[in-house]
């Protein structure tokens, strides 16, 4: 699963999309949470993660949305920059 972001502790990656399950997504770990957001809103979806870590990972999805529903369309993945 490659990594597309590091921020504030927060990795951001993502399965390659023929591998992976809709709804478009990505998985966040921070520490020893991990859990699933949303592209299309930004909103977790499964797992457990603090709640100021889930506002940084939303902010990023909705700052980078279609970069990230590209990556998950086309399974071919860059590194974007996190949140400063």
């Amino acid at each position: 699963m490659p990594t597309i972001s590091i921020f504030y502790g927060i990795h951001i990656m993502m399965h390659l999309a023929e591998k992976e399950h809709n709804p478009p997504h990505i998985h966040a770990y921070y520490g020893n949470k991990s859990a699933s957001f949303l592209i299309s809103t930004g909103e977790r979806f499964h797992g457990v993660f603090p709640k100021r870590a889930s506002n940084l990972v939303k902010e990023f999805i909705l700052l980078h949305q279609d970069e990230l529903l590209t990556m998950w369309e086309t399974g071919v993945y860059k590194a974007i920059e996190g949140l400063n």
